[in-house]
């Protein structure tokens, strides 16, 4: 449900309730459409959002076991399942976490469930991922197949990360 509030020339204020993410799209093109009367105008308002793949989703719909296949092909040091999660959640943009690894352990640490150092500092360099709350629930679902205390030792690297990247600048 979308809710605008803009009485008295005040600036519109846009609630937003419920939501999913495999709706997105949709609500982002209704959002708009309402603020738009609060906007100044677009030289092309015309939705573009519909055919534009999101990161790492440039492969032909029908193309995900190909792609898995290509990957497993190419990163054969990692079992089949931890690629198709890997494909599954960051689809062509696999090898900027896996980069010139040749072996499983140059992935760094595991944190159980497949999720490595390598994974860990990609959700933080790219997704700006915080927490290990935000690894294991928001950006997925690991934390239904991995300990507290495994939740707790990503959240103290990534805690020991984040010091030493603010150190460095």
């Amino acid at each position: 449900m979308l809710k605008i509030d803009a009485e008295g020339g005040a600036p519109a204020l846009l609630s937003v309730y419920g939501g999913k993410i495999t709706t997105y799209r949709k609500l982002a093109e209704s959002a708009l459409s309402m603020l738009s009367p609060h906007l100044p105008p677009v030289a092309n308002p015309r939705s573009w959002t519909a055919k534009a793949p999101l990161p790492g989703g440039d492969f032909p719909v029908q193309g995900f076991e190909a792609l898995v296949s290509g990957m497993q092909a190419r990163y054969a040091f990692l079992d089949r399942d931890l690629v198709r999660r890997l494909a599954r959640a960051y689809g062509t943009l696999v090898p900027e976490i896996v980069k010139g690894a040749r072996s499983r352990g140059d992935l760094g640490r595991g944190f159980g469930a497949g999720l490595t150092e390598a994974e860990l500092n990609y959700l933080m360099d790219r997704e700006w991922a915080m927490s290990a709350e935000d690894v294991v629930w928001r950006r997925s679902k690991l934390g239904l197949r991995i300990s507290k205390d495994e939740i707790a030792e990503i959240d103290a690297f990534m805690k020991t990360a984040a010091t030493a990247e603010h150190a460095a600048t």
